[in-house]
């Protein structure tokens, strides 16, 4: 394999997993006979940083001003290099270990013979609790709903280097990069790969962070989502009205209702229609809110959020 890769890792305190990553990518390194550069993303880390060199790896660490999150960590990281002059395809995974450093060779050839194309890796297989792996599949059953869209892969992922500086262009990969490649219409395709388990620590995700990543894939999608309540809210607003209907019919004409009952009914009918007016109102604006509001681009707007660049020797 002939081809040059620079392996993209966004940390936050996890130095221990990543010793153990970078140890099994430079066996890997070794089996391909290739030499990898790696971009490590520190991403404001409290603890010491913790990065020995390897004799088939070229390692830089980018350290960064504040904790702005992984997501972020990985728009910059890709900025960056989509600003320099390596012609390097781009390899993203995380650091604990998840994404298998064993599949490295499964993501090369993928992407060999996709050159134009995106490759993520999608989970055949997850190695987590049941209560996660149901929390996960209600994710994605809202993630459709809201979006029409279908999400099954993560940060783990190839990126071509002649797709590079189109990618960090798009606004939405600084919210959730898995997210922002959907939404930018990038040619991308995935194969299908076993989740690994954390080599490390534990997972700083709890379950008020999954959600919130979980709401920043879906806000990448904020104007379709918000379409989409939108019409739910005014189908609401078209059942209620009919709903009056049939009250005032079984009242006034059939002479059905019991004293009190239809005045409840319609009332409690008017106030979904009130509150579904008021919430489409409040998304119209938003969308209008959104569109016109100038959106962080990282291949422009990165470089205030580096504060240095460290080579490790």
């Amino acid at each position: 394999m002939s081809e040059n890769i620079t392996i993209l890792i966004p940390v936050f305190n996890d130095w221990d997993a990543l010793s153990k990553l970078l140890e099994k990518i430079e066996e890997q390194a070794n089996l391909l006979k290739m030499r990898f550069s790696v971009q490590v993303m520190n991403d404001c880390s409290s603890l010491p940083m913790q990065v020995a060199s390897y004799p088939s790896l070229d390692i830089s660490v980018v350290h960064l001003l504040r904790n702005v999150g992984h997501q972020k960590a990985i728009a910059v990281g890709l900025a960056h290099l989509a600003n320099s002059d390596a012609k390097s395809n781009v390899l993203v995974m995380d650091a604990d270990g998840e994404d298998k450093p064993s599949d490295i060779p499964a993501m090369i050839k993928a992407s060999t013979e996709n050159p134009y194309k995106i490759i993520f890796a999608h989970r055949s297989k997850r190695s987590e609790g049941f209560v996660f792996r149901v929390s996960y599949q209600i994710y994605k059953f809202i993630f459709k709903l809201l979006t029409s869209k279908v999400i099954t892969f993560g940060n783990f992922s190839i990126v071509p280097h002649t797709m590079l500086k189109k990618l960090a262009f798009v606004s939405e990969i600084w919210n959730n990069y898995p997210g922002g490649v959907i939404r930018s219409k990038l040619p991308y395709t995935s194969i299908p790969l076993e989740r690994g388990t954390r080599l490390a620590g534990e997972s700083k995700m709890n379950f008020v962070s999954l959600v919130l990543h979980g709401m920043s894939t879906i806000a990448v999608f904020l104007d379709v989502t918000a379409v989409r309540i939108m019409l739910f809210s005014i189908f609401l607003i078209a059942c209620s009205f009919l709903g009056i209907a049939v009250v005032f019919e079984l009242k006034f004409v059939a002479q059905m209702a019991t004293p009190g009952w239809a005045s409840s009914l319609a009332s409690g009918f008017m106030i979904i229609v009130l509150q579904a007016f008021f919430i489409s109102l409040f998304l119209v604006f938003t969308v209008l809110s959104y569109r016109s509001n100038k959106h962080f681009i990282p291949l422009s707007d990165y470089k205030p959020f580096i504060e240095k660049i460290e080579k490790i020797s």
